[in-house]
């Protein structure tokens, strides 16, 4: 009887009312309210509009049906299978469809309708896997991006090999809190690659110093990820370096000389076939005949054994105190050592090894500038936070002469060049690269300290300096008012020199900025010292 109702009704209908029929006689299936025979024939005149030419129509029915566990299965199918715009409504959010279903619409479909199967939230990992395999870069970055997505590591790694030079997907796969290691590591590895290729095309760098900087790269990666990683994660790290070919001698070696020491362990472990225990036990005595024969069943090539021999035998010496090293400084240490021990060996036979080690002392030695440089600049953030007082362009010159012998420094002509904001920039001064310079040199032309009185201080400042003080001072009295003329002596008191001390640039730039050397100071220091050089 429904059926018979509904197809009279809708004979002659037009497409918009044929699909507000359709719409109302879904929900009032999917309801539950109608009897046995009546759900029938509902389910029946459902199915028969499948044939209505009118797309309409089908996109109600699948308005309707889309979210409900109730809907017929053969409609849903269906619906699956139609124009993409009416099939994305139900591969988004049908829950009677099932994986088979899926990878079958994944395989034959568009990126419309994989980007949709991409966005369920019940979405398994043999449909993540599907995906993988045929989908396009559009409906992969919607599969990074749902949270709810069971994405297995082969399936992530699939990605990574068939779109990792899409940045969106890059992006994307970052951004996930379940990411595994060996997938981070691929997509650095991967971003090398692309900038060394970027590089060598541009022409900016040879094919061969290209491959090289690609692969330090890769190899630093892989060591910097270790350092987050769990004991489990490692050995998946290892485990995939080993199968991409990638667990190399030089990255051992790169282990052992930057302290990476739990994945030189397990890297060993997974070349020679012992328990990480056994091969920790062997690196504590690195001179033993036990660890000569670890390195042979690893597969190390002879010629690093002298190297490695070295490095360890300095950490085994720090960890017993007897050095008393730790961190950067033994990492440099070790390097030092390993280059020391192949000094003896063959030069033509050495001399890749002697460049790897000397790159990598160079990069021990960076690190150990940058911690100190950001120590430094911590100290010095400190110290200025905790002094309770400002100083401003009043000050007299009793409080230069009593901060003196610990603030003051001779400062170079292209110091005094620097705009009226000195204090403010001095903060972000550039730090000198190699740790045997003094951090903050770079701005000083003479690292003299100077101690003692204003007279000391005033003999250190050239006269390009002075003039262009009393330039500025012309420029800023100008637009201030006039100050209260100063009665000083016809000479300043002798003070007692202290012994040198430490310098702070910032201080000197804080008092030559702030105008703390009052004008008629310095006037009469050089009437006086030009009286001193006639009688002389």
């Amino acid at each position: 009887m429904i059926l018979r109702q509904f197809l009279t009704l809708t004979q002659n209908a037009t497409p918009e009312r044929r699909a507000e029929a359709a719409g109302a006689l879904t929900r009032s299936y999917l309801q539950g309210t109608l009897g046995p025979e009546a759900a029938w024939e509902a389910k029946t005149a459902l199915l028969a509009l499948l044939d209505d030419p009118a797309a309409v129509v089908r996109r109600a029915l699948a308005q309707a049906c889309a979210e409900s566990d109730q809907a017929p299965r053969p409609l849903i199918v269906a619906l699956a299978s139609d124009q993409p715009d009416i099939a994305c409504l139900v591969l988004a959010r049908s829950p009677v469809l099932m994986d088979a279903d899926l990878v079958d619409c994944v395989a034959m479909g568009c990126e419309a309708t994989r980007a949709a199967v991409a966005g369920r939230s019940d979405l398994s990992k043999p449909v993540a896997a599907a995906l993988a395999e045929v989908g396009g870069a559009l409906s992969l970055v919607a599969l990074a991006r749902n949270p709810l997505a069971a994405i297995g590591t082969a399936a992530l790694m699939r990605m990574v090999e068939r779109h990792g030079e899409d940045a969106e997907l890059r992006q994307a796969l970052l951004a996930r809190t379940d990411l595994p290691i060996e997938v981070r590591h691929s997509l650095v590895a991967l971003m090398a690659e692309q900038l060394s290729r970027f590089g060598q095309s541009a022409g900016w760098i040879s094919s061969e110093r290209g491959d090289r900087a690609a692969r330090e790269a890769r190899d630093a990666a892989a060591l910097a990820l270790s350092d987050e990683a769990e004991e489990a994660q490692l050995v998946r790290l290892v485990a995939h370096l080993r199968v991409q070919e990638q667990l190399t001698a030089g990255l051992i070696l790169r282990a052992i000389l930057s302290l990476r020491l739990p994945f030189a362990e397990i890297a060993l472990a997974e070349l020679s076939g012992l328990s990480r225990a056994r091969v920790a036990g062997l690196m504590l005595e690195p001179q033993g005949a036990g660890f000569a024969a670890l390195h042979r069943r690893a597969g190390l090539p002879a010629l690093l054994l002298p190297a490695i021999r070295a490095g360890l035998t300095v950490w085994h010496d720090a960890n017993g105190g007897r050095n008393g090293m730790d961190g950067p400084r033994l990492a440099r240490s070790m390097i030092e050592a390993a280059l020391t021990a192949c000094e003896t060996l063959p030069f033509a036979e050495a001399r890749g090894l002697m460049a790897l080690l000397a790159r990598f002392e160079a990069e021990a030695a960076r690190d150990e500038a940058r911690i100190l440089a950001h120590e430094q600049a911590e100290a010095q953030a400190r110290e200025m936070a905790d002094a309770p007082v400002r100083l401003t362009a009043r000050d007299s010159a009793d409080s230069l002469v009593a901060q003196a012998p610990s603030e003051i420094l001779i400062l170079s002509p292209s110091l005094a060049a620097s705009e009226a904001g000195l204090p403010d920039a001095a903060a972000a001064w550039p730090l000198a690269p190699r740790p045997d310079e003094r951090i903050g040199a770079a701005v000083l032309d003479a690292a003299e300290t100077v101690a003692g009185t204003a007279e000391t201080v005033l003999a250190g400042l050239a006269d390009e300096i002075m003039a262009h003080f009393l330039a500025d001072r012309a420029a800023v009295a100008a637009q201030l008012p006039a100050p209260v003329p100063e009665v000083l002596p016809e000479s300043l008191p002798e003070v007692a020199v202290e012994p040198r001390r430490t310098a702070r640039p910032r201080a000197i730039a804080v008092a030559v900025a702030a105008g703390m050397i009052p004008e008629d100071l310095i006037l009469s220091y050089r009437a006086d010292r030009e009286r001193q050089r006639l009688a002389a």
